[in-house]
């Protein structure tokens, strides 16, 4: 029997950005898994409590989610699509609340980093760090502080009943995050495709992953991303992971079919359309920020109204 509403897990809560990149891909009329951590989230794919993942993988300034590259390749669910989501942060807080009022600021240690240049003019406020960014909205409204403010996005100010005091307090106003759609191998509809993310392993001599390279490039595919992974206890022996891209199919099954003879444990973990608009067409910095000085930071459990 199909189901009503598609079930996706996440990590986080509601109003999270993974839950933003969800209804961005399948819409809103989805029932969100909420997960506490990314493990979490394909354990609930594995016991068919969920019917897909989005999974960050890759933040244009905080660079590779390394653990979840491991996961791909661990519990070996197909990739089937990607989204690119503009991360806009703002300032939020009870209705009512001043901004004068105001002793500390929490979020996501990534994201406080990320708007490290508007607090640099209020050096009076405490910074503390917690897990999630929608948590934190939560947590003021579930606690009725009124001596503090969260960072967070849109969705978490609608859903938490917030104010928002300022918006897109982020240093960076081109900062994105690829999430990754996966499910299970019962679940896949085959589309069309002209991107897919693949894992292999190459043997440890001169000049081995440069021929790998070099057939997608006589292929005419495009190797959009790549990243190692060392391969546990095994001493100068790494994982690759690689995203690639082409316009004609026959040049990536050409291009398979070749690299097969120089790699070993080579694995296709997905193949998807790629994501393409106006925001991913932006080719975003993948510079970190300039550094700012050190900001001493109090634990989550030390917040008291």
């Amino acid at each position: 029997m199909k189901k009503d509403k598609p079930r996706v897990a996440i990590q986080g809560i509601r109003a999270s950005f993974h839950e933003e990149a969800a209804f961005k891909y399948f819409g809103e009329n989805i029932q969100t898994i909420e997960c506490n951590s990314f493990k979490q989230t394909f354990d609930a794919l594995e016991a068919n409590e969920a019917d897909y993942v989005v999974m960050a993988i890759e933040n244009s300034i905080a660079g590779s989610i390394l653990p979840n590259y491991s996961l791909l390749l661990n519990y070996n669910f197909p990739v089937i699509g990607e989204i690119y989501l503009p991360i806009q942060l703002h300032l939020m807080a009870l209705p009512g609340v001043a901004f004068e009022q105001v002793k500390y600021v929490t979020s996501h240690p990534i994201a406080i980093r990320q708007c490290i240049d508007f607090f640099d003019e209020y050096p009076h406020l405490k910074i503390v760090e917690s897990n999630d960014t929608a948590a934190c909205a939560k947590r003021i409204h579930d606690e009725k502080l009124t001596d503090t403010v969260a960072i967070a996005n849109t969705l978490a100010a609608k859903l938490y009943g917030l104010d928002i005091l300022e918006r897109r307090i982020e240093s960076n106003k081109k900062n994105f995050t690829r999430f990754l759609i996966l499910t299970t191998h019962d679940n896949v509809v085959k589309k069309p495709a002209d991107k897919a993310s693949l894992c292999f392993q190459v043997s440890n001599q001169v000049g081995a992953l440069a021929k790998v390279l070099n057939i997608f490039a006589t292929q005419g595919v495009n190797m959009s991303k790549i990243q190692s992974m060392p391969v546990l206890g095994k001493r100068n022996e790494y994982n690759f992971y690689v995203d690639v891209e082409w316009e004609e199919t026959k040049q990536y099954d050409a291009a398979v079919k070749q690299i097969l003879k120089y790699t070993h444990n080579f694995n296709i973990l997905g193949e998807y359309k790629r994501y393409e608009d106006e925001a991913s067409a932006e080719k975003p910095q993948k510079t970190a920020p300039p550094s700012k000085p050190e900001r001493k930071y109090i634990s989550i459990k030390k917040l008291e109204k």
